[in-house]
């Protein structure tokens, strides 16, 4: 658990980066750096593919900004109010209902969730989790889909602030299984070779999901940002990026052809 639990951080840490650019604004986003490698902090500095791709898109459109680390709920609530801050990023997946809250960037990663078990698990997809004891983090597509799988007043489901607790909660046996994004479970196994935890992966039941920048309803930085997220995403800095947090190339057949 050393890599994962090493993720949470004081909440007040944040990073500030200036672009050149004519406006003088700076754009304030909030993060929940507790998703590596989308999102972790190394000491007082927030790092991940997000932070990484974040700041190729404000050097892109030559703005201003500054990240801080405020985690998920307190997240999806400000940036919804758009008062302390003007977006939001953290391996949020574009969903119907969050449009109704939130405007969203083009699509910059496919995802899916994942299940993580412990070896010997007779678990093999996401329909046996039905009647297990099954931990996700509070507010994320793991946590709508398996209250669809399990039911909405399921008492086996249990829904933890971060994933790092979800896990926690797995390694001390208080429940047979976890679900959460595939890129959080891929680094928790590749740093904890020895905890005798697998992961599953299920397409059937568990479909692609696609993260996007949430911006408050009707704001003026999401017209902005479109081009540069664009021209990111077709460039070889974004290649770079994800080589970096998570390893080979990337497809973006799925990302490319989202509207």
């Amino acid at each position: 658990m050393a890599m994962i639990v090493s993720a949470c951080g004081n909440k007040e840490d944040n990073n500030a980066t200036n672009a050149s650019g004519g406006d003088e604004k700076v754009y304030r986003f909030a993060t929940d750096a507790q998703y590596p490698p989308m999102e972790s902090m190394d000491k007082d500095k927030i790092v991940g593919f997000d932070v990484d791709f974040l700041e190729a898109v404000m050097q892109e459109a030559g703005l201003k900004y500054e990240l801080k680390n405020v985690g998920w709920e307190a997240l999806l609530t400000s940036v919804e109010q758009g008062t302390e801050f003007d977006g939001g990023i953290s391996a949020m997946s574009i969903t119907d209902e969050r449009k109704e809250t939130y405007d969203f960037s083009p699509a910059y990663f496919e995802s899916t969730n994942m299940i993580l078990v412990k070896e010997g698990s007779a678990i093999a997809n996401a329909l046996d989790l039905k009647d297990k004891k099954v931990a996700v983090q509070i507010g994320t597509t793991a946590d709508k889909l398996m209250t669809e799988i399990m039911g909405k007043g399921s008492t086996d489901l249990k829904r933890f602030e971060s994933n790092t607790l979800a896990i926690m909660e797995l390694d001390n046996n208080g429940v047979d299984a976890v679900v959460a994004d595939i890129a959080v479970v891929q680094e928790y196994l590749k740093n904890n070779p020895n905890a005798k935890i697998k992961g599953i992966l299920d397409r059937e039941n568990f479909a692609s999901e696609y993260y996007g920048i949430a911006f408050p309803k009707g704001g003026e930085l999401r017209a902005k940002l479109e081009p540069a997220v664009k021209k990111v995403l077709e460039s070889d800095k974004y290649k770079e990026i994800y080589a970096k947090w998570i390893g080979g190339e990337p497809d973006m057949t799925g990302v490319l052809s989202q509207k």
